[in-house]
């Protein structure tokens, strides 16, 4: 895996969305692995390097906001030549309840506009998502502003587990062993 993209907005106000579990993983993933993620204008977001020559990794939190999230992994897969299939996104998933995450290469966008621009900059669904539960809130109209509002504290606490879990199977995927990651994290008992 040579970049991990944690999908997010920008902002304090932002910060304790639902919409920013991505990121949220991603500052987890950063604290566990002893790094800080830095302002980067030329990647448009929070980055991170990770290990060094042929193992050499990035980690960025897009500071665009969700909809333009294409524009700052299109930049950084550009310079540093990374395939789509190199890649991991992570991404809160309505269609996933809080405690639940998956781990899966190519598939549908599920209307999420973040995954949906950088499919737009980088032309392909092939790549590695991470998606995070955030559960749905039951009308298709109260999803923007769902998504836009911080999770209620048992929600919190579940999604918590869900990153948890899920940074558990961190070492299998950077080390390419992906079946092995989505068996652990499929058959973990998740809330």
């Amino acid at each position: 895996m040579k970049l991990i993209v944690g999908l997010g907005n920008p902002g304090r106000e932002y910060a304790a969305t639902r919409h920013n579990a991505g990121a949220w993983w991603v500052v987890r993933l950063a604290d566990q692995l002893g790094v800080t993620l830095k302002a980067d204008g030329k990647f448009h977001g929070l980055c991170a390097r990770i290990g060094q020559g042929e193992s050499e990794s990035w980690l960025l939190n897009p500071q665009t906001y969700m909809n333009a999230s294409g524009r700052a992994v299109a930049a950084l897969c550009r310079f540093y030549r990374i395939q789509p299939e190199q890649m991991l996104v992570v991404h809160d998933e309505l269609d996933l309840p809080p405690g639940v995450s998956r781990l899966k290469l190519d598939g549908g966008l599920g209307g999420h506009n973040g995954l949906k621009d950088i499919v737009a900059h980088l032309g392909t669904r092939e790549f590695w998502r991470l998606r995070i539960g955030i559960g749905h809130p039951g009308e298709k109209h109260a999803v923007v502003n769902y998504v836009l509002q911080p999770p209620r504290k048992e929600e919190a606490a579940l999604i918590d587990t869900a990153i948890n879990d899920s940074l558990e199977v961190w070492p299998l995927i950077a080390e390419g062993n992906y079946q092995a990651a989505m068996m652990r994290l499929h058959t973990q008992k998740q809330s």
